[in-house]
């Protein structure tokens, strides 16, 4: 087993033209990680091939954001969202992620796909940041995660709601 690395302040980035490229099983677990992916995440492939794609969670994330991922991959539809992930040196870097499941020849939804790509930093700097921090304040409010993750996750649907016909549409209009 990995051990957690702790957060620096270091930003790690990539190129405006490289994809960051990842799949995964049912339950978020690794099954393909590109060239690109292993060098920002700072894990070997051997590492990362197996392990939840939580392994580069940043704790700045809040988990409201990967609820709204989860139950829109889970209704099988695509999601775009700004992710902040940490590497295993513990740097972070910000992404542009774009999420669909990915199907068996059936039909059958078999794991996800996700390409991630480089945000744009005003958005990152002007939005997202102050929107997460805002979210994971109200999530470490509250003494039960549970209840954190539902106020956060309210507070959330409330601004797509006073902004925008939906999430996707916030996203595309930043």
């Amino acid at each position: 087993m990995v051990s957690s690395p702790q957060p620096t302040r270091r930003e790690t980035t990539f190129a405006p033209d490289e994809i960051i490229v990842s799949k995964t099983d049912l339950k978020g677990r690794i099954t393909y990680a590109n060239n690109v992916f292993v060098r920002m995440a700072g894990y070997s492939r051997a590492e990362l091939v197996g392990a939840p794609h939580s392994i580069i969670r940043h704790p700045d994330m809040p988990r409201a954001v990967f609820k709204l991922l989860w139950d829109q991959i889970g209704a099988e539809q695509e999601i775009f969202a700004y992710v902040k992930n940490m590497a295993k040196s513990g740097d972070f870097y910000w992404v542009f992620a774009h999420v669909t499941p990915s199907y068996d020849e059936a039909g059958k939804v078999v794991g996800y796909h996700s390409n991630r790509r480089v945000p744009e930093r005003r958005i990152i700097d002007g939005v997202i940041t102050p929107l997460y921090a805002d979210l994971l304040k109200i999530e470490q409010s509250f003494a039960n995660a549970k209840d954190g993750l539902a106020a956060s996750y309210g507070r959330l649907v409330e601004i797509v709601k006073s902004k925008a016909a939906s999430y996707d549409e916030l996203i595309f209009s930043l």
